[in-house]
């Protein structure tokens, strides 16, 4: 007796291909859900089947949706949300369910943990996710519901809100700063080679491009980290050096100019109850705190 080929997708079909879409790979995907690599790989090929299109291509470097599943993700995102909608209200006008944020590691580190933890804290059914990426998370594909980004973004269907300037300051221990003050040549600590892009790598490359980079890594907080332990000057965020015990700014030399942080959501959840909860909260912080971030 032959089997009747299936003609609407199932939903776990569905949600190994929105995690892969979103991960790129099988490993990502497998980790999220808690499941083996083949299972999702015979997920995809069930999906495939059932719908008769290609929707995923293995490359190198991971897996990359075709235009077929790039369309599928949209919907399957859209499909996701819309389940997730689901009590995210209450009759009492209490927020419930989960609210994924997504910051640069730094900014995640070194300010939104203790402020996000509190958001949480003060709303028994609300949950956060931080996710501090160094890669820059879609909102489009629902990998995240906020961001904070140093960037204002291009797409139409974004909503971006200005938080606060963000000025920076070369930081160092008081040994460190006094070393110089003597006339000794600053050494400085800066961005590992696969972070040389950031504008402020950028800046001090072009302003001291003679000088000694004595320690590198990936994100502000660890960079002043090294200060603290005498590696040289960190060039960070006023945020990251007013609120890392030891330091003290060194005003001799000239700094970058300020950078502007946005608060991204989609037009689409602006009456979600949860993701608008997390936005006030947010701006409120950032207003109140914007001395600690400006010159």
């Amino acid at each position: 007796m032959a089997v009747k080929k299936r003609t609407e997708p199932d939903w776990q079909d569905l949600r190994m291909f929105l995690a892969l879409g979103r991960f790129g790979s099988l490993s990502g995907a497998a980790r999220t859900l808690r499941v083996n690599h083949a299972t999702i790989a015979r997920r995809i090929q069930s999906l495939e089947a059932t719908l008769g299109d290609k929707l995923v291509e293995r490359r190198r470097d991971g897996y990359a949706l075709t235009p077929a599943g790039e369309r599928m993700l949209a919907v399957t995102s859209e499909m996701e949300a819309a389940v997730q909608g689901i009590g995210r209200g209450t009759a009492d006008g209490q927020p419930r369910g989960l609210v994924r944020v997504n910051a640069p590691p730094a900014l995640a580190q070194g300010f939104l943990i203790a402020h996000l933890a509190r958001l949480s804290a003060s709303h028994p059914n609300l949950d956060v996710e931080l996710a501090t990426d160094l890669r820059v998370v879609s909102l489009q594909r629902r990998e995240a519901d906020i961001a904070v980004r140093m960037v204002r973004p291009r797409d139409s269907e974004l909503v971006a809100r200005r938080l606060v300037s963000v000025a920076y300051g070369f930081y160092g221990t008081r040994a460190t700063c006094r070393a110089i003050e003597k006339g000794g040549e600053p050494v400085f600590i800066g961005f590992d080679e696969a972070n040389a892009h950031m504008p402020e790598s950028a800046w001090l490359a072009q302003q001291h491009p003679r000088a000694r980079i004595a320690f590198r890594a990936n994100h502000h907080v660890a960079h002043a980290a090294a200060a603290q332990s005498n590696a040289g000057l960190a060039l960070v965020p006023h945020y990251v050096g007013r609120t890392h015990k030891g330091l003290q700014l060194f005003p001799g030399l000239p700094v970058p100019p300020d950078r502007e942080a946005w608060l991204i959501t989609r037009h689409q959840d602006r009456k979600d109850l949860p993701i608008r909860t997390a936005v006030d909260f947010l701006t409120e912080v950032f207003s109140s705190q914007r001395a600690l971030f400006e010159a």
